[in-house]
């Protein structure tokens, strides 16, 4: 029983304590939600006031941007009005201007009209003045038909004959006049320059060849340049483009090829391999090669020497290579070097004697023929690819204009450019200096007497001194003295158009009148 009494008390202890938890937490939950409830209204009465403050800002910012906005609206506005007031004065002015330059235009108009009619009215006059000065002439000249009995066209043919031999009788004799003038002036000094400046020149005779002959120590080592069935020999024929010669000369062998370049390349190359000894294909290639840069060294060399003897300074090193590679080039059996270095001197000598730049042609001269190193692998003549070549390295218009010039291929500019053609003239045609073949010299020979004969009034020509002169007879009735110079210079011009010859040819016309009677 008292257990029973303990567990209802305990548990009437519980329950009333449950009740009382339960109670408690309900009256702390209604007093949170209260002060909840209170919080939640404070908030939204604060978040009203912040949303009407802030309602109230944004809208005095609005009402602050609409003021700034209409007062940049009115401010343009007040500008724009400004611009078109402007522009409304200045087309009125314009409006204005136009009006002015209308009543100018219809006043010069009515004056071009004014002055239209007068001028056709004076037409008109001049018309009827011709026609009566036409009706008088025409009636003079039926008149004077009438009195000479010949027609007007006849009369204007015996006119314009008269006055055509008239023309050439005075010209021609005016042109033996200049041209006697002239020589009196002119050839004296030409010639006393033209000698000075030979005697003054020192130059070697035509000795070039297509062959070099090179001495051997003995003649076992002809043998072992052959080599076993030929093939060395073949083996340097092939590398140097050179014939290799091997005859019954003692001691000798002759190296044969057109260019001597690569002739003398093929003898420095068996110069080597005969003081070497050892003589394979192998080893001729690997000396083929060193004599190649050994030649160009050499040439190198040879310009600079060429510089050196004419005393021409500051030119670009490609141009002093090909100049020295012009030493193993000929022109009609000249060596071209030597040529240029002759003509470097006389152009310098004769420069000098009137006066001009001397260094200048000299410099000009010892570059004359420099289209000569390469001619052979580019088209066109020496004379353009040497103008262009020193174009290229930035030489002067005058040398440049003197290479392109000495066989006027192009129009001289300078003085110095007539003296490198007489230069290189003088140069290629003084005896011993070229070489030609029989056949070209007696062909270029008829081919001079055939061009003088062609002329009409010619009787007979003879081409003397070896082409440098031709004697030119005529017919004494037809050619008088006056026309014989004119004569001369007709065949010069046509020698000079047709013929390609070293120097100059001297065209001597002969006019011989004899009259024959007998006493009886």
């Amino acid at each position: 029983m008292e257990i029973t009494s303990i567990a209802i008390v305990i548990f009437a202890t519980l329950v009333i304590a449950t009740y009382l938890g339960w109670y408690a937490r309900k009256r702390i939950s209604e007093s949170k939600i209260s002060s909840a409830e209170i919080i939640a209204k404070k908030m939204i009465s604060d978040a009203k006031r912040e949303a009407e403050t802030m309602k109230k800002e944004k809208l005095l910012e609005v009402k602050d941007e609409w003021f700034k906005l209409k007062h940049n609206f009115e401010s343009e506005t007040r500008g724009r009005r400004n611009e078109l007031q402007k522009l409304e004065k200045q087309l009125s002015n314009r409006e204005l201007n136009m009006d002015r330059k209308v009543d100018l235009l219809n006043k010069k108009e009515k004056e071009l009209k004014s002055l239209e009619r007068s001028l056709k009215d004076r037409d008109r006059i001049l018309l009827k003045k011709n026609a009566e000065v036409e009706r008088l002439i025409e009636e003079q000249n039926v008149k004077l038909e009438k009195i000479s009995g010949i027609s007007n066209e006849e009369a204007k043919k015996i006119l314009m004959d008269n006055l055509i031999d008239k023309a050439k009788q005075e010209a021609a004799q005016l042109a033996k006049e200049i041209k006697d003038q002239a020589k009196i002036n002119a050839n004296r000094e030409a010639k006393e320059i033209i000698i000075q400046a030979i005697q003054r020149t020192a130059a070697d005779h035509s000795v070039e060849t297509t062959v070099s002959v090179l001495n051997l120590p003995h003649d076992e080592m002809k043998g072992r340049i052959i080599g076993r069935e030929g093939r060395n020999i073949r083996a340097f024929e092939t590398a140097t483009g050179i014939e290799v010669i091997v005859d019954d000369t003692p001691e000798a062998v002759i190296l044969s090829g057109f260019d001597p370049y690569r002739r003398e390349i093929a003898k420095i190359a068996l110069e080597k391999l005969v003081s070497d000894g050892r003589i394979h294909p192998a080893r001729i290639e690997e000396v083929v090669e060193k004599s190649k840069k050994e030649m160009e060294e050499r040439i190198i060399e040879e310009g600079e020497k060429s510089l050196l003897e004419c005393g021409v300074l500051s030119v670009h090193p490609e141009l002093v290579k090909l100049l020295g590679k012009l030493k193993y080039r000929t022109s009609y059996g000249q060596n071209v070097l030597q040529h240029s270095i002759e003509v470097s001197h006389l152009c310098g000598l004769m420069a000098a004697e009137l006066q001009l730049d001397a260094v200048l042609a000299k410099r000009a001269g010892l570059l004359h023929d420099i289209g000569k190193a390469i001619d052979k692998d580019t088209e066109g003549t020496h004379t353009a690819i040497g103008g262009e070549l020193v174009k290229k390295y930035n030489e002067s218009d005058i040398v440049q204009n003197a290479i392109a010039s000495h066989h006027e291929d192009v129009e001289m500019i300078s003085p110095i450019s007539v003296l490198v053609q007489a230069a290189d003239a003088i140069s290629g045609s003084r005896p011993g200096a070229r070489r030609e073949t029989l056949e070209g010299y007696v062909k270029r020979l008829q081919k001079l007497e055939q061009m003088a004969e062609s002329f009409s009034g010619v009787t007979k020509t003879y081409a003397i001194q070896a082409g440098r002169e031709v004697r030119v007879m005529v017919e004494p009735e037809k050619i008088d003295d006056a026309l014989s110079d004119q004569l001369a210079s007709d065949i010069a011009q046509k020698i000079q158009a047709e013929m390609e010859y070293p120097g100059q040819i001297k065209i001597t016309v002969i006019r011989e009148y004899r009259a024959v009677d007998y006493a009886k």
